[in-house]
């Protein structure tokens, strides 16, 4: 059974021409992914171009991000401020002033 969803798969992607790239992965995140493999019954590629479709389909049709969008990286990056910075509206009494 498990063969056959691997035939489906390579016969969804290989019917037309492929391009090779080569990919660095620190050994925690080629770990994740062999496991994720063996979990599946899946190749490493098939599971990286799932995810990159993902990714990327996201990106593509978020026309207009957010603030938090653009700069989600930063998010609860900076220590020593309040919790309820975001919440709390007497943050907000003076902004934008």
């Amino acid at each position: 059974m498990r063969d056959f969803d691997i035939a489906q798969e390579i016969a969804l992607y290989y019917h037309k021409h492929m391009n090779t790239i080569s990919l660095k992965l620190p050994e925690r995140l080629q770990e994740l992914l062999e496991k994720e493999c063996r979990m599946r019954h899946t190749t490493k590629s098939s599971i990286i171009r799932e995810c990159l479709e993902k990714m990327l389909d996201v990106r593509a049709s978020d026309s207009e991000a957010s603030c938090y969008d653009l700069a989600r990286d930063l998010a609860g990056c900076v220590k020593g401020l309040p919790r309820d910075l975001a919440t709390n509206p007497k943050y907000l009494e003076r902004f934008g002033r």
